[in-house]
């Protein structure tokens, strides 16, 4: 990846909208993603499973909606449905602050906001996926992901310090703010793309539910995509597991404050900027295949280091832990990513999203609430383990998948025939 402008995706400024407008909106979702449970934690007193349950209503959605989602977007323009998205966004987010201002917030609305923001979110990731394939070249594709990539990585590092300080300073129901604002900017920015979008090509006469079909089938028809799924799908599954109540864990266990942990993940950040700044020379020495083994097996184990953090000097496991599994993530993510826009037709790029995300996503609710009743059963730190140790082994899924035979980034698309097993 190229930082430095001097050409390339640096020229396209309609590439650079959609850059900055994900750069600005992933730094306020990061302070969100702090103050949301601090707002739980500290100002209704939520149990861990109730704060376990808020990540749930986040995430929920991707179960409900993922599907008809991808339809949709396959037959509308994406830019709308993008800047829609930032637009309720913004709205949803504005009501929490104003609540805790009238001393009406409760734990109902908290899961409200989180539910209505998730499915705003769920439309959103879908048409951004299928997107950027419509402003870049397929051959800038790595490129592009690694910068976008490297923005959400960027504000992993900034915004955790961020929200850390603002919940600190205003109460974490103000801090929210950030991200409301953050999604005005976002809208804008994306309204400002002048590249013209064609509505996507489609079957005379077909149903949402045969077009959903179809893309159920495209993907789970595929060996290739199915070991992405079923890695993704377990991994998040057990991230969620130990992310959920980590917040109370750190706060209640390890009697950490807000500024503490948002300097931690700030650090702990720096390891997802690695992983987008090294992504495209790793793949080209490595190769498609064993690049993502690789970062499969640096997204799980070094996870052990969070429940083994003592009480006395919790701070550089919890460091170590979350910097590796950053890296390990960003390094997956933009090789994955890169690849299925590549090889995917572009009639079918909501639906693989949505239909990869409705299963890959939808284990992440699935995971907190998991999380919630183990906590309650055998304790915070024990729960953290069982997430920690079924994370560690998720990357056999992409061992023993056809992907690791793939040296070179495809540069055309795949027959809607299957790879088999």
């Amino acid at each position: 990846m190229t930082l430095r402008p001097h050409g390339g995706l640096w020229r396209q400024p309609d590439f650079l909208r959609l850059w900055g407008a994900q750069t600005v909106s992933q730094l306020g979702s990061q302070v969100t993603q702090l103050a949301l449970p601090f707002a739980a934690v500290l100002v209704v007193d939520a149990s861990a499973f109730e704060v376990a349950l808020l990540g749930a209503a986040v995430m929920a959605p991707w179960l409900l909606f993922a599907l008809p989602a991808g339809v949709w977007v396959d037959r509308l323009r994406r830019r709308p449905i993008l800047v829609g998205a930032d637009l309720g966004r913004a709205v949803a987010l504005a009501t929490i602050p104003l609540a805790y201002a009238f001393d009406a917030l409760s734990m109902a609305q908290l899961y409200a906001v989180a539910f209505v923001a998730g499915t705003l979110t769920v439309f959103f990731d879908v048409a951004y996926q299928s997107y950027l394939p419509s402003l870049v070249t397929r051959e800038e594709l790595v490129d592009g992901n690694a910068k976008l990539e490297f923005s959400r990585a960027a504000a992993e590092v900034a915004g955790p310090g961020l929200a850390g300080g603002l919940v600190g300073a205003i109460t974490a129901p103000f801090a929210i703010v950030v991200d409301s604002v953050s999604f005005l900017a976002s809208a804008l920015l994306l309204f400002r793309i002048k590249a013209p979008e064609a509505i996507p090509e489609r079957m005379p006469g077909t149903s949402v539910w045969s077009e959903l079909v179809e893309g159920l089938r495209y993907v789970f028809g595929d060996a290739r995509w199915r070991s992405l799924m079923g890695y993704v799908a377990s991994v998040n599954f057990f991230f969620s597991v130990g992310e959920s109540i980590f917040i109370v864990y750190a706060v209640r266990e390890l009697d950490l404050s807000a500024p503490v942990i948002g300097l931690i993940f700030t650090v702990a950040g720096l390891g997802g900027v690695a992983g987008a700044v090294v992504a495209v020379r790793v793949g080209r020495a490595l190769g498609v295949g064993r690049t993502l083994v690789t970062a499969g097996v640096l997204s799980g184990p070094p996870m052990l280091l969070i429940p083994l953090a003592p009480t006395t000097f919790p701070i550089p496991f919890l460091v170590v832990g979350w910097l590796l599994l950053s890296l390990g993530v960003v390094l997956y993510n933009v090789t994955a990513i890169s690849l299925i826009q590549a090889l995917t037709p572009k009639r079918m790029l909501g639906r693989m999203n949505a239909s990869r995300r409705f299963v890959v996503w939808g284990t992440i609710p699935l995971g907190s609430l998991a999380s919630g009743t183990l906590a309650a059963t055998i304790g915070l730190r024990e729960t953290i383990f069982v997430g920690a140790a079924g994370a560690s082994v998720s990357f056999l899924w992409l061992a023993f998948s056809p992907l690791r035979t793939i040296h070179d980034m495809p540069t055309a698309t795949l027959d809607l025939e299957p790879a088999r097993a």
